[in-house]
């Protein structure tokens, strides 16, 4: 199962258009939480540094696909409202994640659309909740592009700055990809460790 998230093998597995539906999906499908984004961007611009995807696709694709997929957590959040936090738990729903989403939403307001889209699972949960909390859609739309842009042109530039300095890049993609994983992460474990004291 963990190969299937390994993003160099998803990447391979369904290509440029595969990573842009990916991006959508993790963006604003309650259930697309689960998606590597950061390390998928990351990893897909360090490919594109060695011709094997179109970087011009591939920024714009992802970028128009993230700003696409927070545009549908909206709508579902402005649909659903209130009956989304009495929600049974399933597989693809957990009410901690929600949870945890509110309290970020909380804590940092408006820019938290652009701050959450460094954060899995928060990045899909907050649109969600900036529906639910009925959010001016033009304030919403207006820092949801500038979070897509900061967001995808930045992992997938960084990927391929990487990609295009560093010789045989291949060797070092698993390393990196962990750092970026432990580095998204990070806040989530503090909030938790303070939260808990």
């Amino acid at each position: 199962m963990m190969q299937y998230l390994d993003p160099k093998f998803l990447i391979e597995a369904v290509g440029i258009i595969g990573v842009i539906a990916i991006i959508f999906a993790e963006s604003g499908l309650f259930f697309g939480f689960f998606f590597p984004g950061d390390s998928l961007l990351f990893t897909a611009g360090l490919l594109a540094s060695q011709s094997l995807l179109s970087l011009p696709v591939l920024l714009v694709g992802s970028f128009i696909a993230a700003v696409l997929g927070d545009n549908v957590g909206y709508a579902f959040g402005k649909k659903v409202g209130p009956a989304l936090f009495s929600r049974e738990n399933s597989f693809f729903f957990n009410k901690k994640h929600i949870e945890r989403s509110r309290e970020f939403f909380g804590k940092y307001g408006k820019k938290a659309i652009i701050l959450a889209r460094f954060m899995p699972i928060v990045r899909t949960f907050t649109p969600i909740l900036a529906g639910v909390g009925s959010m001016e859609y033009r304030t919403f739309f207006a820092y949801n592009i500038v979070g897509g842009f900061i967001w995808t042109f930045g992992m997938i530039l960084l990927g391929y700055f990487l990609g295009s300095v560093i010789p045989d890049p291949d060797r070092y993609i698993l390393p990196i990809v962990l750092i970026i994983i432990v580095l998204s992460v990070l806040p989530a474990v503090r909030h938790i460790r303070f939260k808990n004291q």
